[in-house]
């Protein structure tokens, strides 16, 4: 027992981490990630390798919940984005398997909500988690062949939406840096210089917080809009907290009780943002309560 608990000690970043990807919720990979721990312990006897029992585990749990959550999602109010993963200093432990911040970020788990989750399943487990084909479809119950064949519509679908993104890191927070600044001074001019043409700013209430409901485009428009944001935030007394949010830059929106109302969210490319991603949803905000 206490060897198994060492070991799937050892293995809950990997599986938080494939879980979180599938399911774009904390909550969700947290509870995938237990009952994965639940399962290894009464088929402890049997399990030859203890990284491939829970991977597969955890990713067949996550195909599952995947389907059943496509149709709540198709009724969601508004703009659906994942939960938020705050991923600096002591928030870091959920992810600290994640692999590189590009496929971590908002942006990139937006887009792999247009996939079906069994290629989302393969196209992760291949191209980020790096197992190969047989590997890959033992877990996911394919031959390998046919994930060959997955895999190629994956990639196909991904090719086509993946998002741009800063190579550089310190060019990324540079940027986020004079962003943040450039909010607090209210300096308009010098916020629109800073966002792409075509910026899109997105925002996720689900229905339990106000939110736009559609995106907001253009640079002048966001750049307005941004500024009302932190007026309104400034107004009524709230702190925006700069934090790595997804492995990319970002804040977070703290009432004067330390408690978090919205996490933004910045896609940095070319020198310049090009998206914004805003969740307010309370439900899923929770996990950070009291962080």
């Amino acid at each position: 027992m206490t060897d198994l608990a060492t070991r799937y000690g050892e293995l809950r970043p990997l599986v938080f981490s494939v879980a979180y990807r599938l399911l774009g919720s904390v909550a969700e990979a947290e509870d995938v990630a237990q009952e994965a721990f639940l399962r290894m312990h009464r088929e402890a006897d049997r399990i030859d390798s203890a990284e491939a029992f829970a991977v597969t585990v955890t990713t067949r749990l996550a195909i599952d919940q995947l389907r059943s959550a496509r149709v709540r999602r198709e009724r969601y109010v508004g703009t659906w984005l994942p939960e938020p993963l705050l991923t600096g200093g002591a928030d870091t432990d959920p992810a600290a398997r994640a692999e590189t911040a590009e496929t971590l970020s908002t942006a990139f788990l937006v887009v792999l909500e247009s996939l079906s989750p069994t290629e989302r399943a393969v196209f992760l487990l291949r191209e980020v988690f790096q197992y190969d084909y047989g590997q890959v479809a033992s877990i996911v119950g394919k031959s390998s062949t046919n994930c060959r064949q997955i895999l190629a519509r994956a990639r196909a679908h991904i090719d086509a939406r993946r998002p741009r993104f800063e190579v550089s890191p310190a060019r990324r927070e540079a940027l986020a840096e004079r962003f943040f600044a450039a909010c607090r001074d209210g300096d308009l001019a010098g916020l629109e210089r800073l966002l792409a043409d075509d910026v899109v700013f997105y925002g996720d209430g689900g229905g339990k917080a106000p939110a736009v409901s559609k995106p907001v485009s253009g640079r002048v428009r966001v750049a307005r809009f941004v500024l009302g944001l932190m007026r309104q935030a400034a107004a009524n007394g709230l702190r925006v907290e700069e934090v790595p949010v997804n492995g990319q830059p970002g804040a977070r929106v703290l009432d004067g009780d330390g408690e978090v109302l919205a996490v933004l969210s910045l896609q940095v490319a070319d020198g310049q943002i090009q998206t914004l991603h805003n969740v307010l949803n309370p439900d899923k905000l929770r996990h950070l309560r009291g962080r």
